[in-house]
């Protein structure tokens, strides 16, 4: 009955003690502040730990999909902190969960308000005009996205030092079980429920989601609820999957239609935004790509398939486990592997490069704090939020990560 009355006549089921958890208070406590705020995100710098930091800031496009404090967990399990400890001056984008005001925005208002626009406030805030920037799942397609963009316009070209995908889709041929969903008549459904709201709810994308992996997220709690009587355990990966962001209309739409369902991003001028055709072989600065063998949303092949289309060196690391843990895969936690082969050959196929490879136990945080060191500019004077020509707006983690869906 509390599920029923939670999900307003929807089944929600409880997953986790949802009473254990407050963002900001055993969740996203890494010291920072908000630097820079517009409609969509708000900008966080984290406080240095290090008395020299590298001098090439480090941007973090995270999901607007999810909350980016799935990079921000617990203190041992957080990248943004164990980043910081490395010497990087860390900064985070925090996704607005979007209401019907802002219905119309659009993929490029992502991209203009949302990566660029930080690259800006960082450019303000230390003085660098360029940054090393990691993109999550979506937010490493608006990455590539933009940087095609860039590319092909002129317009924020060279303020990008590298580029880090973690499990990114670019080209969508074969999307995962994501793909089930996406066909034109579930489109034209999606479509009618955005019109009325002017977003997509939150719970929509939860449930699909969830669809994915039924066994997991669904029946285990039927059986050990419902059926065993027993309470869900607090745990804190549970709580950020059911706290749930809303799509913008106009967004996802085009995002669904595009990518997943006609794969233009992949085709040279597929896609056109703000007049410009986009083609990622322009794309020629160093690329890092890390995928998950077991990503059911992301697989592994799709996106070793979607790196070989871009310019420039190219980075590719497959680590074990799923679109999640294999990400969010502390070294102290001495858990799961890696492979890595630094020969990316344009003639051989993603099964051929992971034969050649060699298999590293543990995270590969540390491979990768090793690549983007070489794209770093040296050592500076660790700076702290508000040092500089932004000002501390609120304390990280911010208002806007700590706004619900419903």
């Amino acid at each position: 009955v509390e599920d029923l009355e939670r999900g307003d006549g929807e089944l929600a089921i409880r997953k986790t003690n949802y009473e254990a958890y407050e963002v900001g208070k055993n969740l996203a406590t890494t010291p920072g502040s908000v630097v820079y705020e517009n409609q969509l995100m708000q900008l966080v710098q984290y406080s240095p730990t290090t008395a020299k930091v590298h001098k090439t800031p480090l941007l973090v496009v995270p999901p607007w999909i999810n909350k980016y404090y799935i990079l921000d967990l617990r203190e041992d399990n957080s990248f943004v902190k164990w980043a910081v400890d490395q010497g990087h001056t860390v900064f985070v984008i925090s996704w607005a969960n979007p209401d019907g005001k802002l219905a119309k925005k659009t993929f490029a208002s992502y991209m203009e308000e949302g990566l660029f626009a930080a690259l800006d406030a960082i450019r303000d805030a230390t003085g660098e005009k360029k940054a090393n920037v990691i993109g999550y799942c979506i937010g490493g397609t608006l990455l590539a996205t933009s940087l095609a963009y860039a590319a092909g316009s002129g317009k924020m070209k060279d303020r990008i030092a590298s580029a880090t995908f973690l499990t990114t889709l670019i080209d969508f041929e074969e999307a995962g079980d994501l793909g089930v969903f996406v066909d034109e008549k579930q489109l034209q459904t999606l479509d009618e429920k955005m019109e009325d709201k002017g977003y997509l709810d939150g719970e929509e994308l939860r449930n699909t989601f969830s669809l994915l992996r039924a066994n997991d997220l669904i029946w285990s709690f039927v059986i050990n609820n419902y059926m065993l009587g027993k309470d869900p355990f607090p745990f804190d990966l549970l709580y950020w999957n059911d706290d749930s962001t809303n799509m913008p209309a106009a967004m996802h739409s085009f995002y669904l239609r595009n990518m997943y369902r006609d794969n233009l991003l992949c085709k040279p001028g597929g896609i056109k935004l703000e007049g410009t055709p986009l083609d990622v072989a322009a794309i020629k600065v160093p690329s890092y790509f890390l995928s998950t063998k077991d990503d059911h949303i992301a697989p592994w092949k799709s996106t070793y398939e979607g790196m070989m289309l871009l310019g420039g060196d190219k980075t590719f690391v497959l680590s074990a486990s799923g679109h999640v843990a294999g990400v969010v895969n502390p070294p102290a936690a001495k858990k799961y592997h890696y492979w890595e082969n630094n020969k990316i050959d344009d003639r051989e196929f993603a099964e051929e490069w992971l034969a050649k490879a060699k298999q590293r136990d543990g995270s590969w945080w540390g491979h990768w704090n090793e690549w983007v060191a070489l794209f770093s500019g040296g050592e500076t004077k660790a700076r702290k939020p508000g040092e500089g020509k932004l000002k501390a707006i609120e304390p990280a983690p911010g208002r806007y990560v700590k706004k619900k869906a419903a």
